[in-house]
């Protein structure tokens, strides 16, 4: 009889451990940190776009679950330390920050004028945090240059960013995260794509019913390990599409309302409200 390996070495195969693993994980530690809040509710809780009071604790879950899934089923330290680093970044606004500056153009522009928001400390952090994935992923491997790494390193930021953009009604970023990790798995990332799909899919009921919202913590740890999944499967085309396709989105979100967009799409409208309480 064959011996069985750990981690399974097939990419579907570690795909699902690692999303079964990731959402049972993520789950657990919802639920936990529900009947055991840090700081009690009123740290956590947040108004969300229909005057409903959720909480911001899901995000702490997603990370928890994500990267604690990719260490146990041989992702790489990678993606471990995009999900973490990208987390306290996320976490440093979520929990010290304030509304005086919004979006990118608003925090680069508070920091033109000397003044430095924990937006622009976020925006820095996600920056490093990638850039120290993309390098980690890329270690040891004579095909990949500095420019690639450079380029992956603002890949892995700008996913976080983008999926902090989504995180603006029920469900939204938690699809958008298992539409992008599905079509991410492939080996070398399949640990970290199914990890971010897993995780996404264990909180995604309190997110849907209204309950529970990402935060910047859990947007930016989903986005960063998705970042790090694409760049774990793309060499230097697959980043600058990528790169550019995030660059476009965020630039576009200065300008355009994406919950407009989808709202105003028939399919989009349709996939966006599905599952909502």
């Amino acid at each position: 009889m064959p011996s069985r390996s750990w981690p399974p070495s097939r990419p579907p195969v570690r795909a699902l451990v690692s999303a079964a693993l990731a959402g049972g994980l993520a789950a657990a530690a919802y639920r936990w940190l529900r009947e055991d809040v840090p700081g009690g509710p009123a740290r956590w809780d947040r108004t969300n776009h229909a005057g409903r009071t959720v909480t911001l604790l899901e995000g702490p879950a997603y990370a928890a679950g994500a990267a604690t899934a990719v260490a146990l089923t041989g992702g790489g330290v990678a993606p471990v330390v995009a999900t973490v680093g990208s987390a306290a970044f996320g976490a440093l606004d979520d929990l010290g920050g304030d509304s005086s500056s919004k979006g990118l153009k608003g925090h680069l522009g508070a920091l033109a004028r000397g003044q430095v928001t924990t937006g622009a400390l976020k925006i820095l952090g996600l920056g490093v945090s990638g850039l120290v994935a993309a390098a980690l992923a890329d270690r040891g491997r004579d095909d990949r240059s500095t420019l690639d790494t450079i380029v992956g390193g603002a890949v892995v930021a700008g996913g976080a960013n983008l999926l902090n953009l989504l995180d603006l009604r029920p469900g939204r970023a938690l699809k958008a995260t298992i539409a992008l990790g599905t079509a991410c798995v492939a080996p070398g990332s399949a640990a970290s794509a199914g990890a971010a799909v897993g995780a996404a899919a264990g909180l995604i009921r309190p997110d849907l019913a209204g309950e529970a919202m990402l935060g910047d913590t859990g947007a930016n740890a989903a986005g960063a390990l998705l970042g790090t999944a694409l760049v774990q499967r793309s060499g230097r085309r697959g980043r600058l599409v990528a790169l550019a396709a995030l660059v476009g989105l965020t630039l576009a979100s200065e300008k355009v309302s994406f919950t407009r967009v989808i709202e105003s799409t028939p399919g989009l409208r349709a996939v966006d409200a599905w599952g909502r309480g």
